[in-house]
């Protein structure tokens, strides 16, 4: 840190974290889940409230719970922060191990105790900025093969497969390398695809899907701040939908207004873009709901100005009526603060039959919500391509039931060929894979 904060600043600010442990929430998440949540009215605090468990890992045999009729296996241990996966055509599995830059500037006593207190639950661990590539070898069974696929990236989140070549978004850029059917490593250097806006202090990660016929690459790039405390300058083409063309790297603004859309996924009946929207902070711990959406093209979703449709935001100035008017009321409400990370349409797959025919969604879980919310992967059934129901629990358990212990919290998702759901473990840093208990 290149300035000096006050210790009587640190004092009050430790004090206001303190107390803010007496708002607590409402609503259950399941509540406010849905195309109708309510939304109690927002709260203003000095410091936001807090409780994050301590990160401990998993014990020797110890795994998340399964909804009834399911089973659970740990397929990869002992990664490096892994957020993301990818299914390739051949069966092999692409995790990509990354986390934040950690050159973020820490301007604010309330940043810097935010910050401490989060990263003691193991979310914020170094990341190895690389993928590592997993192959399971027929007739075997336990933790799958391991190899380093693919290193030196810088922050990655997102990485698609068009073709034979494989597209890797970095915090601040989508590098594009050859891929050989196979192959257990990728040694050639990489060529810069197209530039993506640098993070200055919120939302590093860049999620990335490629369009259905390979010609486009839609990224979800989150905003710079939680509501433009820094400045609307710094929040160019940030907090949207990009689509890039493949065949020249030119992009555009696909669709504005979703704080930070953390995954994307094409829903496969009715063929739409679907993403999932990690709301604003520090209004409330029942507010504001994270959410799933259909992306329209030129489509505004709100933020920063106003949530779940025309529900202005007053901290926001200056404010812009003309916008909110446009505002865009998301599909479905997942609960708030849950903080959904991961992604996954599944028509038929290797789970019970409930569990298809929707979405899969990871809930990498709270920070600033008492009790906590999200912590564990949801079903969400769709009807006609539109979301029904309450979010079903499928894997759970991934903290102490007196929400002091934090075993691990899933990110991405995917489906391997065998219709076995995967999840990707940040803070156990392992891979499980979910299917039914009969097969």
């Amino acid at each position: 840190m290149n300035h000096v904060i006050h210790r009587s600043m640190l004092a009050l600010a430790f004090v206001a974290i303190l107390g803010a442990c007496s708002h607590k929430a409402s609503l259950e998440p399941t509540q406010q889940s849905g195309d109708n949540p309510p939304l109690p009215g927002p709260k203003d605090f000095l410091m936001p409230p807090m409780q994050v468990p301590t990160g401990v890992g998993w014990a020797q045999g110890q795994t998340p719970k399964v909804a009834a009729g399911l089973k659970i296996d740990r397929i990869a241990s002992g990664l490096l922060h892994p957020r993301q996966l990818l299914m390739l055509p051949n069966g092999d599995v692409l995790v990509v191990e990354s986390n934040g830059p950690g050159t973020e500037p820490v301007t604010t006593p309330k940043q810097l105790f935010a910050g401490k207190v989060k990263n003691r639950s193991g979310k914020g661990a170094k990341g190895g900025n690389r993928i590592t590539l997993l192959r399971h070898a027929p007739g075997t069974s336990g933790e799958w093969e391991k190899h380093v696929f693919l290193e030196n990236l810088h922050s990655p989140f997102g990485v698609q497969l068009i073709g034979d070549s494989l597209y890797v978004a970095n915090t601040d850029a989508i590098v594009k390398y050859p891929y050989t059917a196979g192959a257990t490593r990728i040694t050639a250097p990489g060529v810069e695809f197209a530039d993506l806006p640098g993070t200055i202090n919120h939302h590093w990660t860049k999620s990335l899907l490629a369009s259905p016929d390979g010609s486009r690459l839609y990224v979800g790039v989150g905003s710079n701040s939680n509501i433009t405390e820094n400045g609307l300058g710094v929040e160019y083409r940030r907090a949207n939908v990009l689509e890039v063309d493949v065949a020249t790297g030119a992009s555009r603004i696909y669709a504005t207004g979703l704080r930070n859309p953390t995954g994307l996924q094409w829903e496969p009946r009715t063929g739409k873009l679907w993403t999932i929207v990690n709301e604003r902070d520090e209004i409330g711990a029942d507010l504001v709901p994270d959410y799933m959406t259909s992306v329209q093209e030129g489509g505004f979703y709100g933020w920063p100005y106003s949530y779940y449709g025309q529900h202005v935001d007053h901290r926001v100035m200056p404010q812009r009526p003309d916008l909110v008017k446009k505002a865009i009321k998301p599909d479905y409400a997942l609960g708030s603060h849950v903080a959904a990370l991961g992604l996954l349409f599944s028509e038929s797959n290797a789970l019970p039959a409930k569990y298809r025919g929707g979405a899969f969604v990871s809930e990498h879980g709270s920070w600033d919500r008492s009790p906590l919310s999200g912590y564990q992967v949801v079903f969400v059934a769709f009807q006609q391509g539109k979301p029904v129901g309450v979010p079903e629990p499928v894997v759970t358990g991934f903290h102490s039931d007196d929400e002091k212990q934090l075993y691990g919290a899933p990110v991405g998702l995917a489906q391997d060929p065998d219709g076995a759901l995967l999840i990707a473990d940040d803070v156990g840093n392992a891979v499980w894979r979910v299917t039914a208990a009969t097969p």
